[in-house]
């Protein structure tokens, strides 16, 4: 293991050199000197930030292979390719959610999307084992509820068909695009930056879909509710605001007069800020949302144990 540590030391002062004293030896400091003998995809050297925020996503595509494959198909990671996993426990609660067969098809092809994002950050980065997850029906439920500010009778119940699963959908692969958006300024190296450019591509497509098919629902009420799905949808949103605690940077299925794009449209289709750009997230941010806490420091929700990776760790209590 030391010829890494020496290569370091000679790519350090090779770049150094070719910078001719304008590069600053203070970042040299920060990133370089933290390296930890990691080469990604093609032996190339990463620093120590990129693989943290490239290691950070793993637990949002963990969370989403999870809820999408178990949702399709009736198994999870364990069932398609257990090395995967890292030999992380089991999720808590999924089970085949009762879908049409558009909507299984749709899921069918987001989890195995999550199945290959999840392959090429391991190939990137080392990764860890998938944390601890809840997408139990009852977690999911309270969460809706928490959104909604009531007691819902009988439970939300996101494997119960095909609407609420698409309700369930909102939730989930949205804040991951709007964490890869905050990552992308940050990262270093090219190779870092074409990945989570190709992670967030296809995660916005995914939420494109998801918000379509809502979208076509809007005026649908919710079995048994009695709330329309663009109600729900908002209210989701308000929730994600809420427990990120960084202002506006989720938007219903429909907005204010004024509010959509240009100002011209109520209809919101797609979220996105005054010059319709998506919006980023920091990893704090993320957590205090997926954890339903508000708080990065403070686990639950999705991950009740928290989540993995240096980043998600330092922030635990």
């Amino acid at each position: 293991m030391a010829a890494p540590a020496t290569f370091v030391v000679v790519v350090a002062l090779v770049v150094a050199a070719l910078c001719g004293g304008v590069c600053r030896a203070q970042d040299m400091d920060n990133e370089w000197a933290r390296y930890r003998g990691f080469f990604g995809g093609g032996g190339t050297l990463l620093p120590q930030s990129d693989v943290d925020l490239l290691e950070f996503p793993l637990n949002l595509e963990y969370l989403e292979a999870e809820f999408f494959c178990w949702s399709a198909l009736g198994y999870g990671l364990d069932g398609i390719d257990v090395n995967l996993t890292g030999g992380g426990p089991h999720p808590i609660g999924g089970q085949t959610a009762a879908l049409t067969p558009f909507v299984r098809d749709v899921a069918t092809q987001f989890c195995y999307q999550e199945v290959g994002h999840l392959r090429a950050i391991k190939q990137n980065v080392r990764g860890f084992p998938r944390p601890q997850l809840d997408i139990s029906a009852t977690n999911i439920g309270k969460i809706v509820e928490q959104a909604m500010n009531t007691t819902l009778d009988p439970p939300f119940n996101p494997y119960e068909n095909s609407l609420n699963f698409l309700i369930a959908s909102y939730i989930i692969p949205y804040v991951g695009l709007t964490g890869y958006v905050g990552a992308n300024p940050k990262l270093l190296t090219p190779q870092a930056r074409r990945l989570v450019a190709g992670l967030l591509g296809v995660e916005s497509a995914q939420d494109a879909v998801i918000r379509a098919l809502l979208y076509e629902r809007g005026l649908s009420r919710v079995a048994s509710y009695g709330v329309g799905v663009a109600e729900v949808t908002a209210h989701i949103s308000e929730l994600r605001n809420e427990l990120g605690r960084r202002g506006v940077k989720d938007e219903g299925l429909v907005v204010a007069p004024g509010e959509g794009p240009e100002g011209q449209t109520v209809g919101n289709i797609i979220a996105g800020d005054r010059y319709s750009l998506a919006y980023d997230r920091t990893p704090e941010e993320i957590l205090g949302i997926v954890y339903g806490t508000g708080s990065p420091a403070q686990a639950g929700g999705f991950f009740p144990q928290g989540a993995d990776g240096r980043i998600a760790r330092g922030l635990l209590m």
